[in-house]
């Protein structure tokens, strides 16, 4: 079984658990889910086989990434009452686990299509909630277009799913994601979580103003007011930053390059181009900015060095089904 899912960028950010096993959010967040960054995956359940065999872009998973799937694929059989292992092939056609949102559209590719495989048909939601345990953000990119992640009350996270606020075609907007490096971050985001969580000293201020953060930009959204999404994108991601600076030891994953785009947005603004940006955990920019103005930005972007590769993106759609054969 073939199936296809997006990667996304939060707008307002997740970031910090209030449920480690289950992924539950510490907050809500909200993403655009984004057309360029695709997870292409495929699931067929072998009653041969003695475990699950997992292929990341044609490469034998690490022992970590084995491990996390095969507990992501235990659920789904739990699900399914059945007791088969299965293969596994994964492709990403950006960088994997460098700050892209690889495991948001890897877990909902995965969801999707092992879901199927074993026989069950889920509901949009119930795939999120699915999603959600492989991946926190992998709820998100269940749904495209601009999506909304419920941070839930219930311990059991029957409440915490994503849903869609609008559909791509709602909004014409584009995301330049700027790649400044490709390796690996040295600190996965669950780790920086926890991190947070138990040192930095700003961390209940994060919790306790992240729904006027959510109200704000439901508000933009709404609105289709640019200035007011792209303010609130900015202010948000550099919070999260600001947890991530703050915690002990500091997590980091800004590079140079990081802080040359940061300052490169600012210099734009002021000569009348409308652009923002917001930053995963990772070292990667993402530019948001309205279709007349990408050409300009792309010609700009190419005068600074050291940039590993522009890619441009629309907003894409819901993770789904792949007819192929074989």
């Amino acid at each position: 079984m073939f199936a296809q899912a997006c990667a996304n960028i939060a707008l307002i950010k997740y970031w910090g658990k209030r449920k480690a096993a289950l992924n539950l959010p510490a907050v809500g967040s909200i993403s655009l889910t984004l057309e360029a960054l695709k997870t292409h995956t495929r699931v067929d359940f072998d009653t041969h086989l003695l475990h699950d065999i997992l292929k990341i872009n044609d490469q034998p998973a690490s022992p970590e990434q084995q491990k996390r799937v095969s507990e992501f694929m235990d659920i789904v059989r739990s699900k399914a009452a059945i007791d088969q292992h299965a293969r596994i092939d994964s492709h990403n056609n950006f960088p994997t686990a460098a700050g892209l949102a690889s495991s948001a559209s890897a877990f909902a590719a995965l969801s999707v299509a092992a879901s199927r495989a074993a026989g069950l048909t889920l509901s949009s939601e119930d795939l999120s909630r699915l999603a959600r345990q492989g991946s926190g953000s992998a709820a998100r990119s269940i749904y495209g277009g601009f999506v909304e992640m419920i941070r839930g009350i219930r311990n059991d996270g029957t409440d915490a799913c994503a849903r869609q606020i609008k559909p791509p075609d709602y909004w014409d907007l584009r995301v330049l994601i700027v790649v400044t490096s490709r390796q690996e971050k040295q600190t996965g985001s669950s780790a920086a979580m926890k991190r947070s969580a138990q040192t930095s000293p700003f961390y209940s201020q994060w919790i306790e103003h992240s729904e006027n953060d959510l109200a704000e930009m439901r508000m933009a959204i709404a609105d289709k007011n640019f200035e007011k999404l792209g303010e609130l994108s900015e202010f948000n991601a550099l919070k999260m930053h600001a947890l991530m600076i703050s915690s002990r030891p500091a997590v980091i994953y800004w590079n140079a390059r990081t802080m040359d785009l940061i300052h490169f947005v600012s210099d734009l603004r002021r000569q009348a181009i409308p652009v923002y940006f917001t930053i995963d955990a990772g070292p990667q920019v993402k530019l948001i900015s309205l279709p007349a103005y990408t050409k300009v930005l792309i010609e700009k972007l190419r005068d600074i060095p050291g940039l590993e590769d522009v890619i441009e993106s629309s907003l894409g759609g819901d993770a789904m089904i792949e007819e192929r054969e074989g």
